[in-house]
């Protein structure tokens, strides 16, 4: 089967993130894009997903919760359910 060129037109920083990302799993971009094409014709659905950027509350909440790691003002991790209801049962009778 004899290969065809298409012309797209991306903006810099998206072009090298994504040519960063088909890098890391082996793949050129333009082989990136072709195994995405030919998955979207395969299962006839696409799936686009942006990410949400952070409001500043949330940024603002993940800095104090990394403040408080930092401090070992944390409990756990667990190894399941039961030991982090133990624990917790145990930080309210304090």
């Amino acid at each position: 089967m004899a290969n065809t060129v298409i012309t797209i037109k991306i903006d810099h920083e998206t072009k090298k993130a994504a040519k960063e990302l088909a890098a890391d799993a082996g793949l050129t971009l333009s082989g990136l894009v072709n195994s995405y094409l030919k998955q979207v014709t395969a299962t006839r659905h696409i799936d686009l997903r942006i990410p949400q950027k952070m409001t500043p509350k949330m940024e603002e909440l993940l800095d104090e919760a990394e403040k408080d790691i930092a401090a070992g003002k944390v409990i756990g991790p667990f190894n399941d359910a039961d030991e982090a209801i133990k624990a917790l049962k145990a930080e309210k009778a304090d």
